[in-house]
Order: C-alpha cells, then structure tokens, then sequence
C-alpha cells in the first residue's frame, strides 16, 4: 500500500512539473498576451505548439491587431499561417488600411496575400500612388520608338503613376501589363499625329489620349496621371538644331527623288527615240518596196498598151533631167521614184 502512494505521488510530481515547465515556457507569450489585452489561453498556446505554429508569432500579430481596434482571433491568424501565409504581413496591412480608411477585410487581405501579392505593399500604394517607369529603363535604355505620319522616329520616355486598387488586386493584371499598354498607347498616339512638330511641341496631348483610353481595365491598378519625361529625335546625336538638319536631310532625300525621276524621264525619252528610229525604218522598207513595183508597173502598163513607147521614152527623159537638175543643185536624188 505504501509503495503504491509513493508511485502515485511520484506520477503527480511528474504532471506537476511538465505543467510547470510548459507553464514556464509559454509564461513570457502568454503574461505579453494578457498584459496587452489580447488573452490568449495557455492551452491555446499548447495548441500552436503542438500543430507546429510560432505562438510568439500569432500572438503578436493579435496584439497588434487588438491594439488597433480590430477583431482577429487567433484561429484565423493560424490558418492563415497554415495556408502559407504572411501573418505579420497582413495584420500590417489591416493596421495601415484601417488608419487610412480604406476597406479591406481579414479575407480580402487574406486572399491578397495567398495569391503573391505583397498587401502591405497594396494598401501604401493606395495611400501614396506609386511611379512607374515606361518602358523599364535596364529593358529599353533609349525609351519607347515611335513613328510619326511624317516618318519621323522619336523616341519617348513616360512616367506612370498608378494606385493600387484592393477590390481588383486578386486576379488583375501587375505592372508589367500597365506599362505595355502605356507603351503601345504612346506608339499609337504618336503614330497617328501628322507630324513630329505636333508632338514635340504638345506632349501632353500624348499623354491625355493615353490616359482617356481606360488602359488600367482589368489590372490591379488605377492610373492616376502619364507624364511625358523625355522625348527626342532619334538619331540626332549631339545636333544642336535638329530641325535644320533635318530639313537638310529631307531636300538631300528630295533631291535623290528629283534625280531618279529625272533618270527615269531620260530613259523614256530614249526608248521613245529608238521606237521612232525604227518606226522610220519601216517607213523607209515600205516606201522601197512601193518603188520596187514602179518598174512591174510600167511593165504591166507597156503590155497592156496603156503606155507606149514613146511615153515611156519621155517618162526616162523626164528622170533624167530631173536627176540632172538635183545634181547641179546638190540635192539627193535617192528619193527619186
């Protein structure tokens, strides 16, 4: 009998010392827990522990909510943790919503931060817009290259300021989809001015047609302005006066056009020459050929007794003398009939 009260008071020194030593391990979580007003229970914290869940972690994220007015249980905080989520990181950005009155849920800034998107980061670009570069600056150094009606190539740099929109941040395009369609709305719009005049001297008008043309559809952003940074020439180098050398370059190209035209005036010319020279050859074949039946005529003409001897006798003398007086006029006779 003895010997079994001494067992029994030994098991009970045992449970009173792991109650101790669990006690005295959570002592320092759970005494910041009450002392802040966010009681968590010691059992609660046993409960962590056991499903491998950092009980300092839970517990001052709880302490930070409290202290900010906002409800969370600690339930909630471990399976957010458990789904792999950023505790601090989210009751950060509850904090921070709340303080700017912005609306933002436990389960909206839950299903931010699941889906990879930094929401403390979200919530201070909704407070403070945020500038993005168009086009990236270590993708594209020179900036955006666009053509003008005028053929024209400039090159163009633009500042984007967006806000993070909560309601569309899961599920919406990220920066990069704003700032390609920045980019082919600067393209665009530069593409449809006459001239590079037009937009040099307007590169607000650039930025209105871009910002009216509802570009942060379906992103997790809202734009707030485009600004045109820089815009330049391409190719200039280190001109002073672009415009005069550009108007050089353009009376250079003018006058290669004026000379090709000309070039090809000339060749048509000379074909045409060739086409007459042959057209007189032929005229010259048909009239040796009507010569050549002058003789079968006569011929014809003496047999058929249409002409006699003494006509044709005349006709000769006729020649002759004709050919006589070219002669002593110099002219030529070869076109005698």
């Amino acid at each position: 009998m003895q010997g079994a009260l001494v067992i029994f008071m030994f098991l009970i020194g045992i449970a009173a010392l792991v109650i101790i030593g669990i006690f005295m391990h959570f002592l320092g979580v759970w005494i910041r827990a009450l002392m802040s007003g966010a009681k968590v229970a010691l059992w609660t914290l046993v409960g962590m522990k056991l499903r491998r869940i950092p009980p300092a972690l839970i517990v001052d994220a709880r302490i930070s909510l409290v202290k900010a007015g906002i409800a969370i249980s600690t339930d909630e905080l471990e399976t957010h943790y458990l789904a792999g989520g950023n505790v601090l990181n989210v009751a950060r950005a509850l904090i921070a919503a709340d303080k700017a009155n912005i609306q933002l849920t436990f389960k909206r800034a839950v299903a931010i931060d699941l889906a990879g998107r930094d929401v403390e980061e979200a919530v201070r670009t909704s407070v403070q817009p945020k500038v993005i570069d168009c086009p990236h600056p270590d993708k594209t150094p020179l900036g955006l290259d666009a053509v003008a009606k005028d053929g024209i190539r400039l090159l163009v740099k633009a500042r984007v300021t967006v806000r993070a929109n909560i309601e569309r941040l899961v599920g919406g395009a990220g920066e990069d989809t704003i700032v390609a369609r920045v980019g082919q709305g600067i393209v665009s719009a530069i593409g449809s001015s006459p001239t590079y005049k037009d937009v040099l001297e307007n590169p607000d008008m650039i930025s209105r047609k871009v910002l009216n043309s509802g570009l942060d559809a379906q992103t997790g952003f809202e734009i707030v302005s485009i600004d045109i940074a820089d815009i330049s020439v391409a190719g200039m180098g280190d001109v002073a006066n672009v415009g005069a050398k550009l108007e050089t370059e353009r009376a250079e190209a003018d006058k290669k056009m004026r000379q090709a035209e000309a070039e090809g005036r000339k060749a048509m010319a000379v074909a045409q020459e060739q086409e007459m020279r042959a057209l007189v050859q032929e005229m010259n074949a048909k009239v040796i050929e009507a010569r050549a039946d002058v003789p079968r005529a006569l011929a014809e003409a003496l047999r058929s007794g249409n002409m006699g001897a003494i006509d044709f006798y005349r006709l000769q003398n006729i020649e002759s003398d004709t050919a006589m007086r070219r002669n002593i006029a110099g002219e030529d006779s070869r076109n005698d009939i």
